[in-house]
């Protein structure tokens, strides 16, 4: 066979040449396999649930229409954040109670798509809802029953004051942000908690004239154990608080039957400080 001359050879080289960059050119045009399409495709708007409140009221403890979709995220907070390995959350009353409560009601409509993920959120003010976590393990450590009286101390947005409400007989909330008080205490009536009272205070003294409590919890950090709280334990009662200034514990304070107060460590929190009488008191 007879040799091709170099012009030809010089012919395929250039074919060659220019398919191969035609190749390349539309291998990297393509995603790759592992990244798949989303760099390709504008995310789909978040669609945001209408208000729960406008659509039913009713009795705590009675199912509540609701977007299915918040019953599905709801159910994967309580399974997998509070039942999960590693936490401690064994109370099925509880855990029953957290898989119920509406937590996104209690938080801005611009967040409500993160209402079930396992941290704080902003709720104005400089305030923060608490973690689904801590809010179960405070309410675990209270241990509240049928019958116990309540003090929900920094209301809030009121979603612990309705978690203790499923459980309890009577529960008394105070919040130091005038604003926020008066947000949740319609919040809680739009949504059913006849067993709920707000008011606008200061919760360091507690509420003397509702005293004695069985069960007192604190969401905001004094930097000592405010003694009105104290006084206000009934016999058997439970106070569950975070104390401190940088870095805090949060503290079971007993009171047992015989009057003697008892106090136990547990875990290291991290809370937005108690203000008014207690901050004026740690200058």
């Amino acid at each position: 066979m007879d040799r091709p001359n170099r012009s030809v050879w010089t012919a395929l080289a250039v074919i060659c040449l220019v398919g191969a960059l035609v190749a390349a050119f539309l291998l990297a045009s393509r995603p790759m396999p592992w990244e798949g399409r989303t760099s390709q495709v504008e995310p789909a708007p978040v669609e945001t649930p209408p208000l729960l409140g406008q659509a039913v009221a009713g009795e705590p403890g009675q199912p509540r229409e609701e977007d299915p979709r918040f019953a599905r995220m709801r159910a994967r907070m309580v399974d997998e954040d509070l039942r999960g390995p590693g936490r401690e959350i064994r109370s099925e009353k509880v855990l029953e109670v957290m898989r119920r409560v509406p937590r996104h009601e209690f938080v801005p409509e611009s967040l409500r798509n993160f209402a079930y993920a396992d941290h704080p959120l902003p709720i104005g003010h400089d305030q923060t809802i608490s973690q689904p976590y801590i809010v179960a393990l405070m309410t675990q450590l209270a241990e509240p029953t049928a019958k116990s009286r309540a003090l929900d101390v920094g209301t809030g947005s009121g979603y612990q004051a309705a978690v203790l409400a499923e459980i309890c007989t009577e529960v008394y909330s105070i919040e130091i942000v005038k604003p926020l008080a008066n947000e949740a205490r319609k919040r809680l009536e739009s949504l059913g908690y006849k067993n709920v009272t707000v008011r606008h205070g200061d919760g360091y003294r507690g509420w003397p004239e509702k005293a004695p409590f069985d069960v007192i919890i604190v969401a905001a950090a004094p930097e000592h154990v405010p003694q009105p709280l104290v006084d206000q334990l009934a016999p058997g009662g439970k106070m569950v608080i975070p104390v401190g200034r940088s870095y805090q514990q949060l503290l079971v304070i007993e009171r047992d039957e015989q009057g003697k107060v008892h106090r136990r460590p547990n875990i290291a929190v991290m809370f937005v400080p108690m203000t008014g009488e207690a901050q004026d008191r740690s200058r």
